[in-house]
């Protein structure tokens, strides 16, 4: 029998393969979400960089609300990341939820994502 960990891992590559069928070039934007924080990265996989990222654990997502954990905190880090991409040049992108489902935190940082200049 697998164990979470396995299954959350397998679920991921998953999504991943799938996503590399119709990102067509474009970056990948990458959610990771731990019990207290929550962390986005654009990630350009034809070279393998990161081009931009944001979390709730910088000084700019502190200073304007002091918890990571809630919903807030996401659209905080989906709105710095989405205006740290437009003023890099990236505005097409391919939401990589990571196994998450799409609900809560993830979604809020979707959501802000896209209203912050990215397509996806």
């Amino acid at each position: 029998m697998k164990t979470q960990r396995e299954k959350s891992v397998r679920r991921a590559q998953r999504n991943r393969i799938r996503l590399r069928k119709f990102a067509n070039g474009r970056p990948r934007l990458s959610v990771y979400r731990s019990s207290k924080n929550i962390y986005a990265q654009i990630i350009d996989d034809a070279s393998g960089k990161t081009v931009v990222a944001a979390s709730s654990l910088e000084e700019a997502a502190q200073k304007e609300h002091g918890k990571g954990w809630d919903t807030k905190a996401a659209e905080l880090v989906g709105k710095l990341i989405a205006e740290r991409a437009v003023k890099e040049g990236v505005k097409d992108v391919v939401f990589d939820r990571g196994g998450y489902i799409f609900h809560g935190r993830v979604k809020a940082l979707a959501e802000a994502a896209r209203e912050g200049g990215l397509n996806f």
